[in-house]
Parts: C-alpha cells; structure tokens; sequence
C-alpha cells in the first residue's frame, strides 16, 4: 500500500502521508444528512456555501467535496442540465477562493468536462466512471479520479444487497476500475479507491470491510472512505442523524488506523481533530 503518495490535480498538491479530512458540500434539496442546507428555492445558496467552505478549511479540512446529485438510499438520478446547474456555479465560487482541494461528486460527463474547466481539481464518483463517457471524460481532464463501489443503484440498493464474498467481490472490482482507468490513460498516482460504505452493503458487509482496508489498500492505490452519520449508526445504535457524531468519529479512527488515506465527513473540526490524534500517535517516537 502506497505510505506517503501526494495527490496532484488541477495545479494543486496534497500530501497523503497522514489522513487527511474531506468536507461535505451537498448542493442538493435532498441528501440524507444536509439536504436544502445549501439549496434554496431552485438554486445553490453560494453565500452560504462558501461561508460554510471557509469554515470547513478552517476547521482542517484539506479537500471539499461538491456534490449536485443525492445518492442517498432510495434517491432518483437528476437531469443532466440540473446538476451542471448545482454544481459548476459553486466550483466556479470557491476556485481560488478557498485554500482546499475541489472535489466534485459526479458520475456525468459533461459535469466532469465543465467542473474541470472551472477549477475542480478531484473527481470523485460512485459509478467508478461507469456511466456512458465518464471514463473518456476523466481521462480528458487531467485530473485524479476516486472510483468507489456500489452495487446496484441508490434507488434500490439497499433493499436486499448479497455478496459471496463481499470483500473478494469489492476488492475484483475496484481492481477491474483501476484497471479501466490506467488503459484510458489516467496515471497510477490520480487514482483513489472508495469501497462504498453504505452503497449496496449490510451492517455486515459494512463492517468486514472497514475491517479489511489493509487488504484493499494492499491494491496499491490510496484509500478515501465515508463512514459519516451513515444508516450502519443507526442499525448498531439506533441514533438518529443528528446523533452519530461519536460513532462516526470512532468510525473515521478506526479506518484511518486500517490505511485510509482520505476521510470524507459533515463534521469536519471534530474528525480534524480525531485524525490528528491518530497522526501524532504514528509519527511518534519509540517502539
């Protein structure tokens, strides 16, 4: 597993040689933790997306994560136009407004093609750039690209997701995208690799994999993962959303002990600090 790799995109550079935190910008009337947040009335709010951009970056967030489609369980895809519409604007705002990693959360093409002109510097998608020209489109942007795993859609996978084995089965297949992704031209150090926590999985599922992040890791590629306020709380716990900040937290350690290189969270001071923790214990000295 790559120790120490930097991420490069859009002129910028992050070094992942600790964990790094990912906040979340959900411009969307409809994801499940901050849906209409930064949403109103038809558009993006973009003073408050960037009021709450800046206090991200503040906190210790070191990337940004933009998303202009929910894949929430049970959510619909939007048209193609609607998500350009949600997201380029707010790329556009932050873009040399914000001392952070851009990352936009799309699996379309004409997003990834328009999100790279205005700034974006990471393309992150839970399709693993399976939709028709997202692969070509990624590759044309220059710019790293994190595939993730999902069985199913998010219309319906969780209604009754089944592996034989589903960290073999996560595993071949992040393989198979990473591999896609290198023939298309992409260069081995612009891929991250996401094994879908909450996309098609079980608690069980859930839970053999953030178990087995070293032998994910062991792929090659830098791991980003997003446990944050996820069902997986609940169904252990029965907290509400607005409740899981300390098993999210115990969640964003735990996997940034296996290896994870990049933490995707809503709550960004709290797991900043979590992580540098984790950081301050493995850089220290002695046996």
């Amino acid at each position: 597993m790559s120790t120490a790799p930097v991420l490069l995109g859009g002129g910028r550079s992050l070094s992942l040689a600790r964990p790094r935190v990912m906040g979340i910008l959900n411009v969307t009337p409809d994801s499940f933790s901050d849906g209409g947040q930064l949403y109103r009335e038809g558009c993006a709010d973009l003073d408050a997306i960037l009021w709450r951009a800046e206090a991200m970056v503040s906190a210790g967030a070191a990337l940004l994560d933009i998303g202009g489609e929910s894949t929430r369980p049970g959510a619909a895809p939007v048209s193609e136009d609607e998500e350009l519409a949600r997201v380029v604007p707010v790329v556009e705002a932050l873009a040399g407004r914000v001392d952070a990693m851009l990352s936009v959360d799309t699996s379309t093409a004409a997003v990834m093609h328009a999100a790279a002109a205005a700034g974006a510097h990471l393309i992150n998608d839970v399709r693993a750039l399976q939709r028709p020209g997202a692969l070509a489109a990624a590759a044309a942007s220059g710019l790293p690209v994190c595939l993730m795993h999902m069985q199913g859609t998010p219309e319906t996978m969780q209604a009754d997701p089944r592996y034989v084995d589903v960290v073999a089965d996560v595993e071949a297949f992040l393989e198979r995208r990473s591999a896609a992704c290198l023939a298309a031209g992409i260069e081995r150090d612009a891929i991250l690799l996401d094994p879908g926590f909450g996309f098609g999985k079980s608690v069980a599922h859930n839970l053999s994999l953030l178990k087995a992040l070293p032998r994910l890791g062991s792929l090659g590629f830098p791991l980003l993962v997003g446990l944050s306020r996820k069902s997986l709380i609940a169904k252990l716990l029965d907290r509400s959303v607005d409740q899981r900040l300390p098993a999210s937290l115990a969640l964003a350690v735990l996997a940034a002990e296996r290896g994870a290189r990049i933490i995707r969270v809503h709550d960004v001071a709290e797991t900043a600090d979590a992580l540098a923790m984790v950081a301050a214990l493995a850089e220290a000295g002695g046996p």
